[in-house]
């Protein structure tokens, strides 16, 4: 059974990684501290690291695939970036990126359809817009959500988290540290986060990641 939490601040975000970290050693491979990586610190330094080459990606595909990836870029204010904006896209492009299918984890539903909504996931993040939002859609990057929850199991663990990074990586954080399986139709995103950004686990890579990392890193 997990607690619940709501209007976590930082030092809740701390305290669930340090507890998570204290039962799950392997969350420490590898860490600027002996017994202590800071996940969220460096989940975000990867992503800002990487988001340059990201939009370059983006921009460069084509067909569906670049026709879904230039419109979450419509939300990216080029002259003057918002860095939550940018990890957003970013993060919502990957699995566009890899060919996953994030539309059971990553779930968007209006105020009035939250209790139909929370009953249709089972692991994943839920932003909880209002109806006012309907003209942008369920598809849009929502930078002002009215709530943002992590589920795990079919049960809210969190709401009302910072903004949309940081449920994401909570959501990695918990799921790895628990050692539950990744949902199939994300298992590239998150492996690829926690492999090549986080650099946590096994280093050996299936092609399609593999390939991704080359064209990061390159």
């Amino acid at each position: 059974m997990y607690s619940f939490k709501a209007y976590p601040n930082d030092d809740d975000f701390s305290s669930v990684a340090k507890s998570l970290i204290s039962k799950h050693p392997s969350l420490t491979e590898p860490g600027p501290q002996p017994g202590c990586k800071n996940l969220e610190g460096d989940f975000y330094e990867a992503l800002d690291q990487h988001t340059p080459r990201f939009i370059e990606l983006f921009k460069s595909k084509k067909g569906t695939t670049g026709q879904k990836l230039t419109g979450l870029m419509q939300h990216i204010n080029c002259l003057s970036p918002d860095v939550t904006a940018l990890r957003s896209v970013v993060l919502r492009g990957l699995p566009i990126l890899l060919g996953d299918d994030s539309s059971e984890v990553f779930k968007t539903c209006f105020d009035t359809a939250k209790e139909e909504a929370l009953a249709s996931v089972t692991v994943g993040v839920l932003t909880v817009v209002n109806e006012d939002a309907q003209q942008q859609g369920l598809n849009a990057v929502h930078l002002q959500p009215i709530s943002t929850a992590i589920i795990l199991e079919g049960s809210t663990v969190m709401d009302n988290v910072r903004d949309f990074p940081q449920a994401v990586c909570l959501l990695f954080g918990l799921m790895y540290a628990l050692h539950l399986d990744y949902p199939k139709c994300m298992v590239n995103t998150l492996r690829f986060i926690q492999a090549v950004m986080l650099g946590l686990g096994s280093k050996t890579l299936p092609p399609k990641l593999l390939s991704l990392k080359n064209k990061l890193l390159g």
